[in-house]
Order: structure tokens, then C-alpha cells, then sequence
């Protein structure tokens, strides 16, 4: 009975990591922006049985083609395509990054304009108001606080929700709150000194809490 041995790549890759300074399959990896275990498959002779965007992602973080990687690790792959198949794939998929590129920069753009919309009137008024504060170092924080509206508007469009108020007494959460000092048990009154936040049910950062006691 004939056992079959995977195919060792290790000396080809590492001769094309070497040639683009890249030091361990982890580094490629993440150069990449693949698993290791995806480097690690390549290594293995295993890049007939691979998604051709992994192949991809791998010959450009190496600097090379993807004709070029199939020849080194592929070969017997390379014989059974024709002859145009592999740079119109790796085409392809060039033009499909670049596409994708291209409406992520519009999503951000347009992102960026709703946002600075509502934050217009903040934006305008709010260097005199530093300005006057350092002129005079006696004006009422209280008279700030209007123009503050703006920054609240945006939280609340992106969901954005306080975890308790500055001062109130609550029973302690260990999910929703931080202890500063002193030890409670959970449902023990303790008080916000530095509120949290969280965005629809995602935990951004818990509320600063202390003991009451």
C-alpha cells in the first residue's frame, strides 16, 4: 500500500519571503492579511485546493505574480490552464480591489460630509469660544454648554448611549462598570465618577465607579 507525503515548499517560500524581507510565515500572513494557516498550506503543496483571492493576496505580498507562485507551488496546476487564464483571473481581481477601493473612499466621504454637517455650527463658533475663555478665565462653563448640542445630535445618530450619570448612585455591574478603589460585590450601591458608553448593545468603555461607603 503506497503512503503519500505532503509536498515540502518550505526552501522556495522561504527564498521569496527572503527576496521580499519578510522574515516568518506570521509576518507574511499578516502582510498578506491572510491566516498563517493559509502560509502554512502554500508551504505544503496545498495551493491547488486554495481560494484564488488567498493565492492572490500571498504573491503580492511576495512581490511576485500569481503565474509565478502557481509555478512554484503549482506547477502541475499551471499545465492543465491555458495560457491567458491566470493573469485575466489575477486581472480580474486587481480591477476588483480597485473598485472596491474606490466606493469605500465614497462611503467615507459621504460619511465624513453628514457628519461635518451636523457638527457645522460647533465648528464655527467653537474656536471663539476657546479664544474667549482664555481672555477670560471667569466665564461660566455653563454658558458652554449650548454648543455642545451638536457633538450630543451626532452621538445619538450613531447610537451612542451614556452608562450612568456623573454622581448617581447605582448597584454595581462589573459588565457596565470599572472600579477606581475599594472592593463592592456586584449589586452593592457604588458611585459614578466617570460615565461610560456604549453604542446600541456594544460595550465601548465601562462607567469609572467607587464605593459609596
Amino acid at each position: 500500500m503506497n503512503q503519500s507525503f505532503p509536498i515540502n515548499y518550505a526552501p522556495q517560500l522561504q527564498n521569496l519571503m527572503q527576496n521580499a524581507n519578510i522574515s516568518t510565515y506570521r509576518e507574511l500572513s499578516q502582510k498578506a492579511g491572510v491566516s498563517e494557516l493559509q502560509v502554512i498550506r502554500l508551504q505544503r503543496g496545498l495551493a491547488s485546493r486554495m481560494r484564488v483571492d488567498i493565492l492572490l493576496k500571498i504573491s503580492q505580498a511576495l512581490g511576485i505574480t500569481l503565474t509565478e507562485l502557481l509555478t512554484n507551488f503549482a506547477p502541475e496546476l499551471i499545465k492543465k490552464l491555458p495560457a491567458t487564464s491566470t493573469p485575466l483571473v489575477e486581472e480580474k481581481y486587481n480591477n476588483l480591489q480597485k473598485e472596491l477601493e474606490q466606493h469605500k473612499k465614497l462611503l467615507m466621504q459621504e460619511f465624513q460630509q453628514s457628519s461635518l454637517q451636523i457638527l457645522e455650527s460647533w465648528l464655527q463658533q467653537w474656536p471663539t469660544v476657546v479664544q474667549k475663555a482664555k481672555q477670560n478665565p471667569r466665564l461660566a462653563a455653563v454658558k458652554i454648554l449650548p454648543l455642545l448640542r451638536p457633538v450630543e445630535k451626532l452621538m445619538e445618530q450613531w447610537n451612542v448611549e451614556s452608562i450612568g450619570n456623573v454622581g448617581e448612585e447605582v448597584p454595581f455591574d462589573p459588565q457596565l462598570h470599572q472600579l477606581m478603589d475599594g472592593s463592592v460585590q456586584k449589586g452593592e450601591m457604588v458611585k459614578v465618577r466617570y460615565t461610560g458608553c456604549k453604542q446600541g448593545n456594544k460595550l465601548l468603555f465601562r462607567a469609572k465607579v467607587s464605593p459609596t461607603i
